[in-house]
Formats: C-alpha cells, structure tokens, sequence
C-alpha cells in the first residue's frame, strides 16, 4: 500500500523515530510502512493520520486495494 508518510514526515521536519514514538510503535514499523513492506493496522493508521491533522485517507492510497476487489 502507497503512502504519503514519508512525504508529511519529512515537510514537519519529524525523523521516523519522532513519529514512532508519538503514535506508539517503533521505529522499524514506520521504515517498512513507508517503503511498502508493513501496512498498517486501522488502529495505528488512524494514529498516523490523527498525529498530522489528517484524514487516514489523506495519508493511505486504498487504490491497490480497490483493484484487488474488483
């Protein structure tokens, strides 16, 4: 899953490590979000999007998902 983490993470001037930390998770855990290797769980994508202001789908891109039920 595409995410725009790494995007709003570096514009806020946060390391991966500041943001783990404030949404409860480490590290490692924000590093393959970002890269595509870990989605998220709902729980912790709501806490990513929450902790920037946005809505989970400003930071998420279902779009993968949407083709793989079609």
């Amino acid at each position: 899953m595409k995410t725009k983490i790494r995007e709003v993470r570096e514009a806020r001037k946060l390391s991966q490590g500041e943001l783990a930390d404030a949404v409860g998770t480490t590290r490692q855990t924000i590093t393959s979000i970002e890269v595509g290797k870990y989605t998220a769980s709902l729980p912790l994508a709501y806490k990513i999007a929450h902790y920037f202001g946005l809505t989970i789908e400003e930071v998420f891109d279902f779009s993968d998902l949407d083709e793989e039920q079609a």
